[in-house]
């Protein structure tokens, strides 16, 4: 088969389930990882022929989208903060929004003075957070949590991947009474979307995302920020800040979990002008 061929048989199949931009996209990705050619190998070698293992990895693939699976975890890796990072069942997909937690992060951190920071990763998941911050700050030491065994497994990969050091930690933040040193920065995307807000999901998300580092208890739903700002009054150095990705529809109930702790809250909205970011310092 050629791959003009499989190209017409992906927005054949796919046309009733997917618009036709995002199939073109999820084509290119699958192509790139596949065959390795990029849009303008296509367009100069579209006659190419597919060997018998590659034609079987596009079946696969088309057969994984029709049953809504995110083609990140088919191709078995995403980028985030211009990083390549593996990713599966087992953790979340890093969002654009969670960029912009980062990118807030380092441009506060352009006035610091301490360069040789200490930073810790609350449910860390793919490693995202705390793979990005360990690259663009060398010196800082950094460290990661999470609840889950199968997901510090590919945060450790992507670690190696990326060439950079994290002290990664299996932990429980729920059962943790302390943590274990004071940190200058403690930044957190804890699960935040309540059971409510499933009817606003996407199938892909829904099927196939780990739960465990999505929802939270209709009746619970600042759980994780309130755990986590409580070990913070004690785990932060002086003049340290913590940092979270937070629900847009409970900024201001977030917000009041900084302010009850003794934390002055800094309010931070992604590109669509949701409140998505939250800051909090203490003097």
């Amino acid at each position: 088969m050629l791959v003009s061929q499989i190209k017409t048989k992906f927005f054949d199949r796919l046309k009733k389930e997917y618009p036709s931009g995002e199939i073109q996209s999820f084509f290119n990705l699958l192509t790139e990882s596949y065959l390795k050619m990029g849009r303008l190998d296509l367009a100069l070698d579209h006659g190419r022929e597919l060997s018998a293992s590659e034609e079987k990895k596009f079946e696969e693939a088309l057969l994984r989208l029709l049953k809504h699976e995110p083609i990140q975890y088919i191709i078995g890796e995403t980028e985030f903060f211009g990083l390549k990072f593996k990713v599966n069942n087992n953790v979340l997909i890093p969002r654009p929004e969670t960029e912009e937690l980062v990118q807030w992060i380092l441009e506060d951190l352009k006035s610091s003075k301490t360069e040789e920071l200490s930073i810790l990763d609350i449910g860390t998941g793919s490693g995202c957070i705390a793979i990005s911050l360990a690259k663009s700050l060398p010196k800082a030491r950094v460290s990661a949590i999470d609840i889950s065994v199968e997901a510090l497994k590919i945060a450790t990969s992507n670690a190696s991947m990326n060439d950079v050091e994290v002290d990664f930690i299996l932990q429980d933040i729920l059962k943790t009474t302390e943590l274990p040193e004071k940190y200058d920065l403690i930044v957190s995307n804890p699960p935040y979307v309540r059971e409510l807000e499933k009817k606003e999901m996407h199938r892909n998300v829904l099927e196939n995302e780990p739960e465990m580092a999505l929802y939270v208890k209709d009746l619970e739903p600042l759980i994780f920020y309130q755990k986590i700002t409580k070990l913070a009054e004690t785990g932060l150095k002086q003049g340290g800040s913590l940092y979270f990705e937070i629900n847009q529809y409970l900024g201001v109930e977030t917000a009041e979990v900084l302010s009850c702790s003794g934390f002055k809250s800094i309010p931070g909205k992604d590109i669509f002008g949701n409140d998505r970011m939250l800051k909090g310092t203490r003097d």
